[in-house]
């Protein structure tokens, strides 16, 4: 029977029916074959180029779905979706595509035999909610601040996330990069002497990633990159005289200028001689040399033996302030960046000044290391050894760009996959172990509960869960079905949660490999891709929708025309 849609447009590009289930499900499927070889830490890369020939390299979900081309609209809208899951949960983009297109896959294997996909959807519904429930069930709860400060679990998350997307080796050298950067700017408690309301406050106050700053550097190797207990600045000193490395320095950020001013308004100054001229410089320039010598009477009365001192300004330095600086041994820093002065106060410490009246020591920060890096011709300065840092730097370092780019997308997943574990406070096993566990109760125990039809439905989904270990098992090299055999008989036997070891295809238990999943992701991806697949089952009608420009044919301008 034709759509009634085609008696209103006969020209309507229009599939109907089971055609439009196949075209959804095809699609999604098509979408899932892409991205299944890169999950896992045995999984491969994919190589993106460029209309002008620009390379990328990556195994990132997230950094695939946004680069690629996708043309075909369902595809466009499962891809949207699994992106959107990376933005609120900063992880799971390949697994919600894996498992909306496994739920499609098994959903249509029952609808080709006649099963109505609103019996699939309700079946579908159920199961989520149950999975959902056990997943609550299943989790590993941990205290808040015990998280924070058990550094053998927040490395076991970072790994967890970084291994899926590096090598070995460059992934294990991060993660403790990521894990420094997460408990610096972690709101927990440095001082064991603060009572127990101020512990409750500090975990409420969620983690701000703003807090760490990403700089990239093109030298050396990937494996050099580093955690700074501080801050780098993409600037150095402006003086050939001024010193390259300090210790033990005073840190003084300032908002304060070192030069000429021009008037607000527009106003000028008029001399009839040449000794008039000379008096008005010779009196602005006394004035910026008062400035200046207050800022080194101030050094002086704050500097003992073997201290140091160092200015950062936001406004500028003229060149002979600059010199007296210089002469007195004094590092300065002109017309850093707002964003960079907002992070040094909350890893130095101090206060930012805006006069030369106020100074005082109490608003001076402190740093243990200051040094000047010369890269070409771009100059860093190392803010370093900060002593209550709540602001911190990843400096991430590469022989090109390629690897640069890979770390900094895996960094930035690293530094979620641990928030999110800490704000959480709990984690769930990885390797597989949740799926397997969740497929094996929705047998054994929903499927029982549930009569009628809607069985079908559940029976679907849990071999659909089934997705993520299986893909790992074929990533991996090992046969499907017999790991999936073993894994689901261990788990059966002991009760416990049991994973695939990538590396041997043996069951193992992920709590002892230090392997663990963020709880959110989990939830999100559950509820992502189940909403869209059930969306798309009950789609019986796929239409190119939109006025055309041109006339269909015979039809004639005027409206009243017969």
């Amino acid at each position: 029977m034709s759509s009634r849609l085609e008696e209103l447009a006969p020209n309507a590009e229009i599939v109907s029916k089971d055609a439009a289930r196949a075209v959804n499900v095809a699609a999604a499927v098509g979408l899932q074959n892409v991205l299944k070889t890169n999950l896992g830490p045995r999984g491969t890369l994919k190589m993106l180029v460029g209309g002008a020939g620009q390379i990328k390299l990556t195994k990132d979900g997230n950094v695939l779905l946004k680069e690629m081309q996708i043309m075909h609209p369902t595809a466009c809208m499962v891809a949207r979706t699994a992106t959107a899951q990376d933005d609120v949960t900063g992880d799971g983009t390949t697994s919600t595509v894996l498992l909306c297109g496994e739920l499609l896959r098994q959903a249509d294997r029952y609808a080709t035999e006649g099963l109505h996909p609103r019996v699939i959807t309700d079946g579908f519904d159920i199961a989520r909610d149950a999975t959902i429930e056990f997943l609550d069930k299943f989790k590993v709860s941990v205290a808040s601040q015990n998280m924070v400060s058990d550094r053998d679990m927040l490395r076991s998350m970072a790994s967890t996330s970084l291994r899926t997307k590096l090598d070995a080796e460059l992934a294990d050298s991060m993660t403790d990069a990521v894990v420094d950067a997460i408990q610096c700017i972690s709101p927990d408690l440095k001082d064991d002497d603060e009572d127990e309301e101020k512990t409750e406050e500090s975990s409420s106050i969620p983690i701000d990633l703003n807090m760490v700053e990403v700089m990239t550097m093109r030298r050396k190797m990937g494996t050099d990159s580093r955690f700074v207990n501080g801050i780098v600045l993409d600037h150095g000193g402006r003086h050939p005289d001024m010193p390259k490395v300090l210790t033990n320095c005073h840190v003084m950020t300032c908002n304060v200028t070192f030069e000429y001013e021009k008037t607000e308004v527009q106003s000028g100054f008029f001399y009839s001689s040449a000794e008039e001229r000379e008096k008005l410089v010779e009196s602005e320039r006394k004035w910026l040399d008062e400035r200046c010598k207050q800022v080194v009477d101030f050094k002086r009365s704050v500097c003992k033996e073997g201290d140091s001192f160092v200015m950062i300004n936001q406004k500028g330095i003229d060149p002979l302030s600059l010199d007296i600086f210089a002469k007195e041994g004094i590092l300065c820093l002109r017309r850093a960046k707002r964003r960079n002065m907002e992070r040094l106060t909350l890893a130095c410490g101090g206060t930012p000044m805006h006069s030369v009246e106020d100074m005082d020591a109490s608003m001076l920060g402190y740093a243990g290391k200051v040094s000047e890096v010369t890269l070409g011709e771009d100059k860093f300065t190392f803010v370093e050894e900060c002593r209550h840092a709540k602001s911190c730097t990843l400096l991430l370092q590469g022989p090109n760009d390629h690897t640069i780019a890979q770390i900094k997308d895996a960094v930035r997943d690293g530094l979620r996959a641990v928030k999110n574990a800490i704000e959480d406070t709990a984690v769930v096993p990885g390797a597989g172990a949740f799926e397997i566990a969740a497929a094996s109760n929705l047998r054994i125990n929903v499927a029982k509960k549930v009569k009628g039809r809607a069985k079908l439905g559940i029976e679907a989904y849990a071999e659909a869960l089934l997705i993520v270990p299986k893909t790992l098992a074929e990533n991996s090299g090992f046969d499907v079905q017999d790991c999936i055999l073993r894994l689901t008989e261990e788990r059966e036997e002991t009760g416990m949660a049991i994973g695939l070891d990538c590396n041997s295809g043996e069951p193992m238990i992920p709590y002892d490999e230090g392997i663990f999943d963020n709880v959110r992701v989990k939830r999100q991806c559950l509820f992502l891709s189940t909403v869209l697949a059930n969306q798309l089952l009950l789609v019986d009608e796929v239409m190119r929708a939109g006025k055309s420009r041109a006339p269909p044919p015979g039809a004639t301008d005027d409206p009243m025309a017969m």
